[in-house]
């Protein structure tokens, strides 16, 4: 099972006085100034004081492989993207109650990856903050509540946000207006998983309906990350944006995870379905760790909105944050990320299947461009093994690679790296996995022979 608070990989403070005494020090400062809410990752925690591309590296100068961070999308500290913060810096840093044009080339730019359908954005300083306002917007333009998500969804911690997050855990109840549905299935076409999910949606709506509570949106992760990781088979999301529809309700896109060229079959996650929603969330990649998020939509959504809410952001859209933006467009466009998370991704993925081949512990190897999961199962029982999950990530982090967990039992392995992330690196991170693998087989062997 996942830790407590539903958050896989996440370090036990118990253990703080195992570790080396500059370790443990720091981690004790960081616990009387920080307090209890802010989490570290790993059994050894990493100290980092710089990044470069897709590595980053600890006070001793070692270097680690990052196939986790999505933040820096475009990768740590890309030159070209400091160079227009920096500029962009030394000349304005203001609000969008003033003209400027730059908001304006950009929002355009923006709006063009989306298509026809989501031609006003609003920009935030937060993913959390997009899917406050998105659900804002939602509520107000159907005059309704009801809200529906996947049983182990994240969308953010703001208090609207965690209300439609149920993998926050028992700390952060649902929203009592909020009702949750099974995730996609894995192993089955495109039209059961469309089906049995859109059947699950029309269920929990009628259990709104029946308590009182009008539907007002489904909201979910284009890439159903915090799920498990349900990528495939692309098309399944069209018979559930039909369900929304027909019930009155808004689809809600949030793509946080899977947008930016993550699935390297599209800029946003939700085109790899074929749909239209009514909004769409943007968040962490957009400024590659600047803060800026957004929230696309439909212009008759937001027109009475925006005359009757006093709704504004004071620094979302800033000077500086505009200008990081449009460069990790550029990027994007100029360096070809999302072909090459496309190319990478599908080499990774084989390789990765490969080595699961001839191994009963290890299913379920999935994922769309850069963003590739495998679970971790007791090969006896085919149950989720979140605790031998987790031992991969430690004994990979020990090798130098950073991978993360993800899914309700933890048992997913996560692998989600910078766009930049190139094969060479690819066949680092597969190699280091298949001596920790093999580890596994030891230890499974010698297992299996003291039960005979």
């Amino acid at each position: 099972m996942s830790p407590a608070g539903g958050m896989p990989n996440s370090f036990d403070i118990a253990r703080a006085g195992a570790l080396p005494p500059e370790l443990s020090e720091l981690i004790a400062r960081r616990g009387r100034v920080l307090g209890a809410g802010y989490r570290l990752f790993y059994d050894e925690p990493v100290h980092l004081v710089r990044g470069q591309g897709v590595h980053l590296f600890d006070e001793h100068g070692h270097g680690d492989l990052d196939a986790y961070n999505n933040v820096p999308c475009v990768g740590h500290c890309h030159p070209y993207v400091a160079d227009a913060i920096a500029k962009q810096v030394r000349t304005l840093n203001t609000n969008t109650r003033y003209l400027d044009e730059q908001i304006l080339d950009y929002a355009e730019r923006l709006l063009a990856t989306h298509g026809d359908g989501l031609r006003n954005v609003i920009y935030t300083c937060t993913g959390s903050e997009a899917t406050d306002l998105a659900l804002r917007i939602a509520r107000y333009a159907t005059g309704a509540r009801g809200i529906v998500v996947t049983s182990n969804a994240y969308h953010g911690v703001t208090t609207a946000a965690a209300e439609v997050s149920p993998s926050l855990g028992a700390g952060a109840p649902l929203g009592e207006d909020v009702r949750t549905v099974p995730p996609p299935r894995l192993g089955e076409s495109a039209k059961e998983v469309g089906a049995r999910l859109a059947a699950d949606v029309r269920k929990a709506i009628d259990g709104l309906g029946q308590q009182g509570t009008r539907f007002a949106a489904f909201l979910a992760d284009s890439i159903f990350s915090s799920d498990g990781l349900r990528p495939q088979p692309a098309g399944f999301l069209k018979p559930v944006i039909e369900a929304v529809h027909d019930a009155g309700g808004l689809y809600i896109a949030d793509e946080v995870q899977s947008g930016f060229a993550r699935t390297g079959e599209a800029m946003w996650g939700y085109q790899r379905h074929g749909l239209d929603p009514d909004l769409a969330t943007m968040g962490k990649p957009m400024g590659n760790g600047i803060p800026i998020a957004a929230v696309a939509m439909r212009p008759e959504l937001v027109a009475e909105f925006g005359r009757e809410v006093r709704y504004f952001n004071t620094f979302g859209g800033n000077s500086v944050s505009i200008a990081a933006a449009a460069a990790v467009l550029d990027v994007i466009e100029n360096e070809r990320l999302m072909e090459h998370a496309l190319s990478v991704g599908g080499y990774v993925r084989d390789r990765l299947a490969d080595l699961a081949a001839d191994r009963p512990y290890l299913e379920g190897v999935r994922g769309a461009g850069l963003y590739l999961g495998v679970d971790l199962v007791d090969p006896e029982k085919r149950q989720p093994d979140g605790e031998l999950a987790l031992r991969v990530v430690n004994e990979l982090r020990r090798r130098r690679v950073l991978i993360s967990a993800t899914g309700p039992e933890g048992h997913t392995l996560k692998i989600r790296p910078p766009l930049p992330f190139a094969r060479y690196d690819g066949q680092r991170l597969l190699g280091e996995l298949e001596q920790v693998l093999l580890a596994v087989d030891a230890a499974q062997t010698t297992a299996r022979g003291s039960r005979q």
